[in-house]
């Protein structure tokens, strides 16, 4: 799904009218309208305010381009799971268990993190091993790992 397409339906779901979107970012309504036909996307600072407006992340007001992955854990993010920050916009980075706001939540090393996450694969109760395995091999390559 394209910008216009998602933007549409989401202006159409929470009620508002161009003008009332206009009026609540500080646009004209002819921009609003534009968006709407296709012919413009909004600047970053717009999408901002549109992913808060909506309650939804800029990747999904995108068309969701980018298959999200938390950079701690490695679980598949969407808006339903994605973390916040203090000022509560979504952080497109971590999940809600990695992150609290304004930082990592659990104070752990990489293998400690390949532990928690256990129980919570499918295949954790029946094939630890395999998943320690995968998830040894994941970790180092997301963000927070790559760091240390």
């Amino acid at each position: 799904m394209e910008f216009q397409e998602v933007f549409a339906q989401l202006r159409q779901r929470t009620g508002l009218s161009q003008s009332e979107v206009a009026e609540r970012l500080f646009v004209t309504r002819q921009a609003v309208s534009r968006w709407e036909r296709g012919e413009t996307i909004p600047e970053v600072e717009t999408l901002q305010a549109l992913s808060r407006l909506f309650g939804v992340s800029i990747n999904t007001l995108l068309g969701s381009p980018r298959t999200l992955v938390c950079q701690s854990c490695g679980l598949p993010l969407n808006d339903d799971i994605l973390a916040k920050n203090t000022d509560g916009s979504f952080n497109e980075q971590y999940c809600m268990w990695c992150w609290d706001g304004e930082g990592f939540a659990q104070d752990c090393t990489m293998e400690e993190m390949v532990e928690h996450c256990l129980p919570h694969m499918p295949l954790g109760r029946t094939d630890p091993e395999a998943c320690r395995a995968y998830m040894r091999s994941l970790l180092p390559t997301l963000g927070r790992w790559k760091e240390n």
